[in-house]
């Protein structure tokens, strides 16, 4: 009987333990995933700050390039994009469009007519585009809706464009925009694949002209070489917008991680006076 219970106490010390480790491992994974959570936020407050320096060598520059910063303990890795160098539904000409679907793996005729429905869905007119799609193609379709005849509110819309598929969004979704006010993306700050839907450029130029518009700039802010697109345009470096999207992940050497993307505008918002405001954000899509 002795020993029996002494068994039946060892089993319930053991039981005890291996319960108080499993809760002492969860307590600590919670932890650092606060930790690692706290230092993506901090590495979105540290690029809005250093967007706004006034030194253009040490400004940070919104082209998608890498910048890494250490925050208590952890690693945190921030890229910065101009909206500016995106493409913008709202006012993107038709070639442009068309050349954004067709790298995304439509064919030329394809592209060309969701190019024209983008068109359709952002005019104020029932005036059918030339291969577009107004209110009768999308009863046509089956649609229970019809275009808005109006901008585009978010990026995400663009979905229910006639002829957008969700592949195809999710595919060119960080290539798109509406805040950028441009008919066509700012090359000082457009992302390679961005750069190669410009007329004339070849995978060979596009990397010719992110490694130069990537040589520091100088007192001035201009860059060491003058950036030229191939039909002798002369692209200026400091040609900006003031919304951003900033891309965060923060690793510890635990190796818990937390990554987040979010969309800012800066200048002082009415909301307690913050220097930046936030008009989109999304957890775990920093990549």
């Amino acid at each position: 009987m002795v020993l029996w219970v002494c068994i039946l106490i060892a089993v319930l010390l053991a039981s005890f333990s291996i319960s108080a480790r499993i809760e002492a491992l969860q307590g600590r994974n919670l932890l650092d995933a606060t930790r690692a959570r706290y230092a993506a936020e901090a590495g979105l407050h540290r690029a809005a700050y250093e967007l706004r320096g006034n030194n253009p060598e040490t400004r940070w520059v919104a082209d998608g390039r890498p910048y890494e910063i250490e925050f208590e303990g952890a690693t945190v890795t921030i890229e910065i994009y101009d909206e500016t160098g995106k493409v913008d539904l709202n006012v993107a000409d038709p070639i442009t469009l068309t050349a954004l679907f067709e790298s995304g793996g439509l064919n030329q005729l394809d592209a060309e007519a969701l190019a024209g429905a983008v068109m359709d869905w952002r005019d104020p007119d029932e005036l059918l585009n030339p291969n577009g799609a107004e209110a009768n193609e999308y009863e046509a379709a089956g649609r229970s809706y019809k275009p808005r005849n109006a901008p585009f509110e978010t990026v995400s819309e663009v979905q229910q464009v006639l002829g957008m598929s969700f592949e195809l969004y999710r595919e060119l979704e960080p290539l798109m925009t509406i805040y950028s006010g441009r008919a066509q993306p700012n090359p000082a700050f457009a992302s390679p694949q961005v750069l190669a839907l410009l007329p004339g450029m070849s995978p060979d130029l596009v990397d010719l002209f992110v490694q130069q518009r990537q040589i520091p700039a100088g007192p001035s802010g201009q860059a060491a070489l003058p950036l030229v697109l191939p039909d002798g345009t002369p692209v200026v470096a400091q040609g900006g917008g003031l919304t951003y999207t900033i891309r965060s992940a923060a690793t510890l050497p635990g190796s818990a991680t937390a990554s987040l993307e979010a969309t800012i505008r800066l200048g002082a918002s009415m909301v307690a006076r913050r220097p930046f405001r936030i008009v989109r954000w999304r957890d775990g899509e920093a990549k």
